[in-house]
């Protein structure tokens, strides 16, 4: 009895020995397949080679060799204006030619041309302008320029106050009208980079045509500017508003009163002795 007992025990370390090397086969058989496919996998994207930041960037920063490196990029999403080499990038050692970052980048973003300046190119505010435009500045304060909460690159409605003239049927009064919608802001005071936190600024610079220019310039020389921050989703364009004084308090619009004509009567006066009498005439045309 025994006997058969050690048998069937030893039957049955076998049976499980064979039964843990077949999984342990089929495991690595597994494993060797999964990594074959990733492999596969990773070839089939085709990607290129992109140069990002390796540290966060700031605005004015000299970009230096040290500050990008070399990612592989999937071909299909890749951002227009990328540099793919180093010598494209940075194309000689000497420090006057080196690059300005134009707009703040995080770590491993792809350094993009419109995100630095040209080789040897000063990152002055000029290099914020597109063709045709100008720059000019408007003077705010605390009130007018939205409490500090203004960054280069938004944008902003710009209103007009001041007193017009009476014309005929209206009489003179302060006026609010808005004067330029969606003008974007290039500088605050004399920072046309990031700015990270409030600032009171006295001055801002907005981006205009020169017809818009000369609308600002004619608008600030009379009255008094103030700017409406506009949200950064909305892409929407104000309509033309106008308030007075009269429309704020929800008053009807003052009409001249219409002169009565007044029929006209001629006469002529005699004297017949110590009376005088009046005799109506027709009156001359």
């Amino acid at each position: 009895m025994r006997a058969v007992f050690g048998l069937v025990l030893i039957v049955g370390v076998a049976l499980a020995g064979g039964a843990a090397m077949m999984v342990k086969k089929q495991f690595s058989a597994y494993q060797n397949a999964l990594a074959y496919e990733r492999a596969n996998r990773g070839d089939s994207i085709p990607t290129v080679d992109v140069l990002v930041a390796t540290t966060p960037l700031k605005y004015g920063q000299h970009l230096k060799p040290e500050h990008v490196r070399t990612v592989r990029w999937p071909q299909a999403s890749l951002p227009e204006g990328t540099f793919q080499t180093l010598e494209t990038l940075f194309l000689s050692e000497r420090p006057e030619d080196e690059r300005i970052v134009l707009r703040a980048m995080e770590k491993d973003e792809a350094i993009l041309k419109v995100k630095v300046t040209r080789p040897g190119e000063d990152a002055g505010i000029t290099t914020r302008l597109e063709r045709g435009m100008r720059a000019f500045a408007i003077k705010v304060d605390v009130t007018s320029g939205v409490s500090g909460f203004l960054r280069p690159g938004d944008k902003v409605d710009v209103y007009w106050t001041g007193r017009i003239a009476k014309e005929s049927g209206r009489a003179s009064g302060d006026v609010t009208r808005l004067i330029q919608p969606n003008i974007e802001l290039i500088a605050v005071d004399q920072k046309a980079g990031d700015v990270n936190k409030a600032v009171i600024a006295r001055t801002v610079t907005v981006a205009a045509l020169p017809e818009q220019v000369a609308a600002l310039a004619q608008a600030q020389s009379t009255g008094r500017l103030s700017l409406s921050l506009v949200g950064a989703q909305d892409d929407t364009i104000a309509e033309v508003v106008e308030v007075d004084q009269r429309k704020l308090l929800g008053l009807a619009e003052f009409e001249a009163p219409v002169p009565l004509k007044e029929d006209r009567v001629c006469t002529i006066r005699n004297r017949r002795g110590a009376e005088v009498v009046v005799t109506q005439i027709p009156c001359p045309s």
